[in-house]
């Protein structure tokens, strides 16, 4: 299967173009590939943030306390304790 490509004509500031230049040239990658892999980070890290947005919203904090204090269990052994 074909992987469709879109162009997109990207305007950067003359110095952002250069970093980037510069940095995708030492990582032996086009600027192509170097931009269409930070885009894909950024969008990566933005859904990263809406899923546990949308986790902590559905949270019961108070239940997650109990369960912390909570009695029973068995006592750490010997060589997970702290020194």
């Amino acid at each position: 299967m074909k992987k469709k490509i879109s162009v997109y004509p990207l305007r950067l500031p003359a110095s952002l173009k250069a970093a980037v230049t510069e940095i995708s040239r030492k990582e032996g990658m086009s600027i192509d590939q170097f931009v269409a892999m930070a885009v894909a980070e950024k969008i990566s890290a933005m859904k990263t943030a809406e899923f546990f947005t949308a986790r902590g919203a559905e949270a019961d904090i108070e239940a997650a306390r109990q369960l912390l204090r909570r009695d029973g269990g068995q006592p750490p052994m010997p060589d997970d304790r702290l020194s």
